[in-house]
């Protein structure tokens, strides 16, 4: 188990008294802002976070689990809470969240945050961080679980999916279909690290059989039916042989369908669709799309075990990396 650093480690790498050292994490005003910096400097270069529990209860952990996401507005990641809640239920533990908005200078701030608590355990979307994040990560003695990508390497434990293999998978299958005119609609690739990923692994299977992208449209904000839309007209109107659109998520790809219906276009005979997620708002579709299932309930699920299972008595060693096979829905858009 890691060593918890402490407020004394900080003060000695600034050369500086404890209580110099804490009065200039706390921003007092009788620290100079040249001994400040220079404390604050040593405790992100050994990644120390100010411990907010006070007292006697200084050395303990609270009842509670940090969940770091992106976002609550997508559909994909309010079901990895849902599995998380669904194994925490029955233990004294309780979940609580912080949102990123895709930033990771916003993640660094909430995983700070969250680790001055000293939570039972820590689960964060993803394998990407800021250099500070990280080594706050490395530092700490809490749990920390990256959920959602296998592609990298973990903190500590990791449980996903490998987004670049389930690229590649989804390229292999519509190449099987038969298309070969084939368009892409992203969202926040530039952020989405686990969207560009698939994208990576969905490219490289077209290569093998010297096949590229004919035409690709990307855009920075959230997901949403219209912008499938939108972007499903200009990717038609530039390209009028495309055969087969492969969408980022599910959201872009029912505004395709949309599209495509409002347009009159056949699904799958005159335009191919495909998403990422499996969504529960597919249901009811007049056409079945086809996706791919990201098992979010149950990474969510396995992610709150691992808590459990590190905090039991005597501490449990589960697998450190648990990748799941994501499963390919073919439905009859493809």
């Amino acid at each position: 188990m890691t060593k918890r650093l402490t407020l004394r480690d900080i003060a000695e790498a600034a050369g500086v008294s404890e209580m110099t050292a804490s009065r200039a994490l706390r921003n007092a005003g009788d620290v100079s802002d040249r001994t400040r910096k220079r404390v604050k400097e040593a405790a992100d270069q050994l990644g120390y976070v100010r411990n907010k529990i006070a007292g006697s209860l200084a050395s303990s952990k609270v009842d509670l689990v940090g969940v770091v996401i992106p976002s609550v507005k997508s559909y994909v990641f309010s079901e990895v809470l849902d599995g998380i809640s669904s194994v925490l239920a029955d233990t004294n533990l309780r979940p609580v969240f912080g949102l990123t908005n895709y930033d990771l200078k916003t993640e660094e701030d909430v995983i700070n945050e969250m680790l001055s608590w000293r939570p039972s355990g820590l689960i964060i979307a993803g394998l990407e961080h800021t250099d500070t994040a990280a080594r706050m990560l490395h530092a700490t003695d809490t749990p920390v679980i990256e959920i959602m990508d296998t592609d990298g390497t973990a903190i500590d434990a990791c449980v996903g999916i490998s987004h670049y293999q389930a690229g590649y998978d989804m390229a292999d299958t519509i190449l099987q279909k038969g298309y070969r005119n084939i368009g892409f609609i992203g969202t926040k690739m530039e952020s989405d690290f686990r969207a560009t990923k698939r994208l990576n692994g969905f490219r490289d299977r077209l290569e093998q059989d010297e096949i590229s992208l004919i035409d690709q449209k990307l855009y920075s904000s959230g997901s949403s039916i219209e912008n499938g839309k939108r972007y499903t007209d200009a990717l038609i109107r530039q390209n009028p042989n495309m055969d087969c659109i492969y969408c980022s998520n599910d959201v872009s790809a029912v505004g395709a369908l949309m599209y495509c219906i409002e347009n009159k276009l056949s699904v799958p005979d005159d335009l191919a669709l495909v998403g990422f997620n499996n969504l529960n708002l597919l249901d009811g579709l007049p056409v079945n799309l086809a996706t791919m299932d990201s098992m979010r309930f149950e990474i969510g699920r396995r992610a709150a075990q691992i808590v459990i299972d590190r905090n039991a008595t005597p501490p449990l060693s589960p697998p450190r990396v648990q990748q799941l096979s994501p499963k390919i829905i073919t439905g009859n858009s493809l």
